[in-house]
């Protein structure tokens, strides 16, 4: 009993002891906020924002955010400062320490503490200091990283302190990041300097270039070669992923390429017809998907992120549904007049384009992103967008798998004896005719679930196909009609390329060079990269 007696008087002891130093704590908060009542100019009102952060209590970052967004005033009957909210005749007043609720006042009855721009700027820095210190270590992490893009001497022995304590290694490395931006600016000796340049140096971000930047300026003698050096390095470091990154920008380019563009290949190569047509089988993918995420809003909204794998099945089917009856209803009758089917397709363009508007309007149509393909990640220097990434990927496996039913299915034999030889295919039993339809629905229903991925990265309109066409018959001259492979080499290439000479040429310039090379090339290889072989093909 004399054990658990101790133990209780312990306990209340540690627990008055508490409450005495958070009552101190707060005492010491209150005489220092209301320093704001008395403060006379901006000086004065500095000052007391420097003694808020000499106290390092984190609810002092409730107090300065006020400050800074105007919402910090004065009770001029006696000089109470609250946080007020609401714009009315009575607003609310907030208790600036605990954040209770005080009442409320009548507007007229309050004074406004005034802050310029450089406050501003003081008020920010002095938040970053005071969230260095914060339980959670997010928020310290993003103070560093305010103090690294806002290096402040005067917050150096706040992140210093900050630092003895910090136990998280990758807040660590934030908050030493942070203190050399900081040392840099600061009247510290060359030696400390000396060793900021190097931490900041190793980032090797822009930001650590413009951070050396000013620095130079200001150094003389060691530290200014040290700082030009490390500029130099930088900048080579910067280039190299520049270049990286646009290889990547290619990379997701040609991936839409190759999807707008192989179902093309598929009937361009096997039926010799030039589609006009083929945009608007990848604009109906993306319609469709559209009207798929309507329903899923109106009906299912908890369904929204799989609205993507919903309609990739019903686009294929609406495209090749459109594809088969196109080529039943005008393209079967013009075989072997490629002029005719050029303007029939034309003509068929427009008349989807126009249904379309008729249906949908002609403003553009917003497809939101799933959660799963919202967002970016950084992979060096570089920033990959995560839509960007699985399209890439989905192209990757539309190409395996129409590879495989090419190679392993009897249509894609069919398909690929009546590309090599129609008479002698007819003559062992082939159905051409079934087998052309077959085609345009298959290469159809593949531009359409193309459309289900340009659906994420670009405007859903009538016009959508037009974007595409002629980059897609680029890609497949130049690949090799008929070829999956050439296809995907080609967009791959002109994809690349394209991405390559924009930083120099232009957007515009680089798609002329970019058409001219192929001019080039064709009049050298006429069949392209991967030519077909068969005597129908040759003759």
């Amino acid at each position: 009993m004399r054990r658990i007696a101790s133990f209780i008087a312990c306990l209340v002891f540690l627990v008055l002891s508490g409450l005495s130093a958070r009552a101190q704590d707060d005492e010491a908060l209150r005489g220092a906020v209301a320093g704001f009542a008395t403060a006379e100019g901006f000086q004065q009102i500095g000052a007391v924002i420097d003694a808020l952060v000499v106290l390092g209590d984190p609810r002092a970052t409730r107090v300065l955010a006020a400050l800074g967004e105007g919402d910090l005033k004065v009770r001029e009957a006696d000089g109470g400062v609250f946080i007020v909210r609401g714009s009315a005749a009575s607003v609310r007043l907030i208790d600036p320490v605990n954040g209770d609720t005080a009442g409320e006042a009548g507007g007229a009855s309050l004074k406004k503490i005034r802050v310029n721009n450089r406050l501003r700027r003081t008020v920010r820095d002095a938040i970053g200091a005071l969230t260095l210190t914060a339980a959670d270590p997010a928020v310290r992490m993003r103070a560093a990283e305010t103090l690294f893009a806002n290096p402040d001497p005067d917050a150096l022995e706040a992140v210093e302190a900050a630092l003895e304590r910090e136990t998280n290694a990758d807040v660590r490395r934030g908050m030493e990041v942070a203190r050399a931006a900081s040392l840099l600016l600061s009247d510290r000796s060359n030696a400390e300097k000396s060793e900021a340049v190097g931490a900041v140096a190793a980032l090797g971000t822009r930001e650590a270039l413009g951070l050396l930047s000013q620095f130079r300026t200001g150094a003389t003698g060691a530290l200014e070669l040290q700082a030009a050096a490390a500029m130099e390095r930088i900048e080579g470091s910067l280039a190299r992923w520049s270049i990286a990154q646009n290889f990547w920008y290619g990379l997701s380019l040609g991936s839409v390429l190759l999807l707008a563009a192989i179902g093309l290949a598929i009937t361009f190569g096997v039926m010799g017809v030039i589609n006009m047509a083929h945009g608007e089988m990848v604009m109906i993918g993306a319609y469709t998907t559209f009207a798929v995420q309507e329903v899923i809003r109106r009906s299912a909204p908890g369904l929204l992120d799989w609205s993507l794998p919903i309609a990739l099945p019903l686009a294929f089917l609406a495209a090749a549904l459109v594809g088969m009856l196109i080529e039943r209803g005008v393209i079967r009758f013009l075989y072997g007049r490629p002029l005719e089917t050029l303007l029939a397709t034309w003509g068929v363009s427009l008349i989807l384009q126009q249904a379309v508007r008729s249906i949908f309007g002609p403003s553009n149509r917003e497809v939101s992103n799933p959660s799963w393909m919202s967002g970016a990640f950084e992979l060096g220097q570089m920033m990959i967008t995560w839509n960007r990434l699985y399209i890439l990927l989905f192209a990757m496996a539309v190409f395996a798998v129409l590879l495989w039913a090419m190679n392993r299915t009897m249509l894609g034999l069919q398909m690929r004896a009546v590309t090599q030889n129609r008479r002698m295919a007819s003559a062992m039993g082939i159905r051409a005719p079934w087998i052309d339809a077959m085609t345009f629905a298959l290469g159809s229903g593949v531009a359409g679930i193309a459309g289900v991925a340009l659906s994420q990265i670009d405007n859903v309109s009538p016009n959508l196909g037009q974007s595409y066409i002629i980059d897609s018959f680029l890609v497949v001259v130049f690949g090799g009609v008929g070829n999956l492979w050439g296809t995907l080499v080609g967009a791959m290439s002109l994809g690349v390329v394209n991405k390559l000479l924009e930083p120099y040429a232009g957007a515009v310039l680089g798609k002329i060079l970019i058409l001219v090379l192929i001019i080039f090339f064709i009049q050298k290889r006429p069949r392209g990269l991967f030519a077909l072989r068969g005597r129908a093909v040759e003759a």
